[in-house]
């Protein structure tokens, strides 16, 4: 029996993986849709590179610095119980590789390739495992005496704080280090329209990455004895509350439309296994709000080029998550309890700052040393030419 349920649990948390894993696609595709038909191809391909420099790097350093373990046995040693270990940090590593991946979408169409490799490199090797040790692996003490202040411990069941806040805060000083795409804002206040270059392949995007989201919620219980129907629900349930609130928020737009979805997902992971349906619903709610005014407020008013709205999507509503894990999560408010709102306050707030400092850090140094952006010609020709010597589709069919 022990022997099944090892079996068991491998299979579970490779399954989830695997679903982790198809949403990279739907980051691609997102993006490919989002930006302008010249910027398609390197879209593509910086997703595809990004999730392999993030498999290098999690599993030489990452994964040691979240949990303190290593590979470097012989495999023997790690084909014991099943490899859970290893299908352990499989799953664990599509989380890591998500923070590679929300950062492209804001800086689209005007960065270097090789630059953003070794800030992928750093980030996923460094940067957002240190805090994902000090969230799900209890390193430095700082859950102990989080819990020590507040009765309880900073709850993130499947990373609204963790993965997408640490995400989308540091995109936001790349985003501002960057500057805004060639002729974006114009010197008389006049912005520049943007529009998407293909509304199906957004589309496209947004739905495999809200399938992909069931099994990041409900596969990060990783055994299978613990498994919750509860996470399920409540995932579907703060999706269509953000689908319904950028939808009627948004005016019908189907940018706005198909990212709703994804601002009540990213909400809800952290209390996702606390909170009653109704609760994810309200939760999914106001994500899908916030981020159709949050987008509005920085694209136009504020003139922050983040292409896909990343810090709005992942960073607000990513932080969002974690307060509300803290209120939906209460009894009082029909949750499971066990959950302090100042401790999802004090974590929620660690993880901004960490990934503000680490953005700053990692892109100033980058931008002091290698130069992170494109020159106006190479970014007129676009990063299909430029990078990759290739447009999505070619101007003339080669007859012969």
């Amino acid at each position: 029996m022990d022997a099944l349920k090892q079996g068991a649990d491998a299979l579970f948390i490779l399954l989830g993986g695997i679903m982790v894993l198809a949403m990279h696609a739907g980051f691609a595709f997102l993006e490919l849709g989002t930006v302008r038909k010249k910027n398609q191809v390197n879209a593509l391909v910086k997703i595809l590179v990004d999730f392999s420099v993030s498999t290098i790097a999690y599993f030489i350093i990452g994964y040691g610095v979240a949990y303190g373990t290593h590979f470097f046995i012989g495999a023997e040693q790690l084909a014991q119980k099943n490899g859970y270990e290893l299908v352990k940090f499989f799953f664990l590593l599509t989380f890591a590789a998500a923070i590679p991946a929300i950062i492209s979408g804001g800086i689209a169409e005007r960065a270097k390739f090789w630059p953003q490799l070794i800030a992928t490199a750093v980030i996923v090797g460094v940067v957002y495992p240190f805090f994902e040790g000090i969230a799900w692996n209890g390193h430095f003490g700082v859950q102990a005496w989080i819990e020590s202040v507040t009765g309880a411990s900073f709850h993130d069941f499947a990373g609204s704080v963790v993965v997408h806040a640490v995400g989308g805060w540091i995109a936001l000083p790349a985003v501002v280090l960057l500057g805004a795409r060639a002729n974006r804002y114009r010197k008389d206040g006049a912005v520049s329209a943007h529009p998407p270059s293909n509304i199906p392949f957004l589309a496209l995007g947004a739905w495999i990455l809200c399938v992909g989201w069931f099994g990041f919620n409900v596969m990060s219980a990783q055994t299978l004895d613990k498994i919750s129907g509860l996470v399920a629900v409540n995932s579907l349930m703060a999706m269509v509350g953000g689908t319904l609130a950028a939808l009627i928020a948004g005016k019908n737009d189907p940018g706005f439309v198909h990212n709703g979805p994804l601002a009540g997902l990213v909400a809800v992971c952290a209390g996702s296994d606390l909170m009653h349906p109704l609760g994810a619903l309200v939760v999914g709610l106001v994500a899908g709000l916030l981020f159709v005014q949050m987008f509005t407020l920085t694209q136009n008013r504020w003139k922050i080029d983040d292409v896909l709205g990343v810090w709005p999507l992942h960073g607000l509503c990513g932080t969002w998550g974690g307060i509300a894990a803290g209120l939906f999560g209460q009894k009082a408010l029909g949750g499971l309890g066990g959950v302090s709102f100042s401790a999802q306050l004090i974590g929620t707030a660690m993880g901004v700052g960490w990934a503000l400092l680490g953005g700053a850090v990692v892109y100033g140094v980058l931008k002091a040393t290698l130069g992170i952006r494109l020159d106006q010609e190479e970014e007129y020709e676009g990063a299909d030419l430029t990078i990759h010597k290739i447009s999505a589709t070619p101007d003339r069919e080669v007859s012969w």
